[in-house]
């Protein structure tokens, strides 16, 4: 590798970071989002030396190009999330807690309120272009003339899908992102409630329109529509102790998830009265000191690249 070819090199790798925390903001999944990175990479590193001299600002060209991409495999990905079995979920990112080892360069980017699990959950549910230019103004603070040329568009066009973004994730209104001090202690209450089988105090602890949302991708159970109500939830949790019984959730260990408080389950054996569990990641929204979504993620897919105990 040359001089210049080093320097090249760090220049990105300085860009790495941002250009993940974008491109997982547009696919909600690890995959897609590295694809994209390394595929900026292998354009840039391609280019001849008199166009990389042309880039005027190295972050806002790779951030283009990027976004690019994602666009693309949105656009590509349609079809199959029509043909998805049950509620699609972002791939979790899963990171240490506060003071525990790690060497994940996506610890830095989950930190952004935007990448918690409410607000990925409701990003997905925007067409490409209203995600593509919401997310890339108003995260990121692209000018609607850059962001035009990502869509292929006119400006207008752009400034247009950018306020439906913004006024669809109005309207969703996911939970803001606690304290994790106070999502400790939400979470610490509701663990020990479930493990009581106190059924009143699991309900109060649940916001009333709290919602439970499952991936399982078709490969593994969990539950096949979104449960809202904080009653139907309780019902169908304590229906999971009774199917699965409490060691699954004794086995489990709290992680960051998205860069909330949640849980990391292993796979569960089962025993003479229970059934084995698949191994989950349980990502949480907590809304007035009380958990407002859970969302249980299993499609084995999207736990590739997630670390589990035992």
């Amino acid at each position: 590798m040359s001089v210049a070819d080093d320097v090249l090199a760090r220049r990105f790798t300085e860009q790495r970071a941002h250009l993940l925390g974008v491109a997982y903001r547009l696919t909600g999944t690890l995959a897609d989002a590295e694809d994209a990175v390394q595929e900026a990479w292998l354009r840039l590193a391609g280019l001849r030396p008199a166009d990389r001299d042309g880039i005027r600002e190295l972050r806002a060209w790779l951030t283009t190009v990027v976004s690019r991409i994602c666009l693309d495999r949105l656009r590509s990905s349609a079809a199959q999330r029509e043909r998805y079995v049950g509620p699609w979920l972002p791939e979790p990112v899963v990171t240490p807690l506060p003071g525990q080892p790690g060497e994940d360069p996506l610890e830095v980017v989950v930190r952004d309120d935007g990448l918690r699990m409410a607000a990925m959950v409701v990003l997905d549910r925007l067409p490409p272009e209203q995600r593509v230019s919401f997310v890339l103004h108003d995260a990121f603070g692209l000018p609607f003339a850059e962001i035009a040329e990502v869509l292929g568009c006119e400006v207008a066009a752009a400034r247009q899908h950018a306020s439906r973004g913004r006024r669809a994730v109005a309207e969703a209104d996911p939970p803001p992102r606690e304290s994790l001090d106070q999502q400790r202690a939400v979470l610490e209450r509701f663990l020990a409630a479930l493990s009581a089988g106190d059924v009143d105090a699991v309900v109060q602890l649940l916001h009333p329109d709290v919602t439970l949302v499952g991936d399982g991708g078709g490969k593994t159970k969990t539950a096949l529509r979104t449960i809202r109500g904080a009653e139907k939830v309780t019902r169908f949790l304590f229906g999971l102790l009774r199917r699965y019984g409490t060691a699954p959730q004794a086995a489990g260990h709290p992680a960051l998830v998205n860069g909330d408080l949640g849980l990391v389950l292993p796979e569960s054996p089962g025993d003479d009265e229970h059934v084995p569990m698949s191994r989950r990641v349980n990502a949480f929204a907590i809304r007035d000191g009380r958990i407002a979504a859970i969302y249980d993620v299993v499609n084995p897919d999207k736990l590739t690249r997630t670390t589990f105990p035992g």
